[in-house]
């Protein structure tokens, strides 16, 4: 691979997507027999906010109907987006300014999928083959001959990283092994299915 791995290499591309007037009940069903996290709200083809559990567990604490509610009654209007050319650090730094979980990935103001934590960590393997270069691995520099105990400690913990695993998004194992495919880094077990 050449260059950064970019946000569009590791997004999720399928999402649900509401409108504000959805039933609430309905919504939450249809996320969790899809295991898609979190809710587009849309007009039309423009995302308007996002809702998520914590959304609708907030809602229902603080003595709403989830039978009478809609997605508009528990959707935030404050949408962290990001392009999908981005690099992934720049993403991560998104996340992190925000403190939030996940990212819409928007292109001319549509909806193309979601970015998460998990999908940025499933990254880790794919991200350090494109922009590791051999001058970038850590050298421990020793003023004697002889290295002492704490610089070994400081080469033996630098080669116990885990650079090399990542996540699969199919089944969550942790692996040295994962490709992309289908916009989803997998393990070989995966990827044969």
């Amino acid at each position: 691979m050449n260059g950064e791995v970019t946000v569009r290499e590791v997004m999720n591309r399928e999402y649900v997507g509401a409108s504000e007037s959805d039933d609430l009940l309905e919504t939450t069903e249809l996320v969790i027999r899809e295991d898609q996290h979190p809710i587009l709200v849309l007009r039309g083809n423009e995302p308007v906010g996002v809702a998520t559990d914590r959304d609708i567990l907030a809602y229902v604490v603080d003595g709403g109907d989830p039978s009478t509610a809609t997605i508009g009654d528990v959707m935030r209007e404050a949408i962290p987006t990001v392009e999908p050319d981005a690099s992934l650090p720049e993403a991560r730094d998104k996340m992190a300014a925000r403190s939030a979980e996940f990212l819409v990935v928007t292109a001319g103001g549509e909806p193309q999928g979601t970015l998460t934590e998990h999908d940025i960590l499933s990254s880790a393997r794919l991200e350090s083959e494109s922009t590791e270069s051999p001058e970038a691995v850590p050298q421990v520099a020793t003023t004697g001959e002889q290295a002492t105990a704490e610089d070994r400690n400081v080469e033996s913990a630098a080669e116990d990283t885990f650079d090399e695993q990542g996540i699969c998004s199919a089944c969550g194992t942790l692996t040295r092994n994962l490709a992309s495919f289908n916009g989803q880094l997998l393990c070989a077990d995966c990827r044969d299915v």
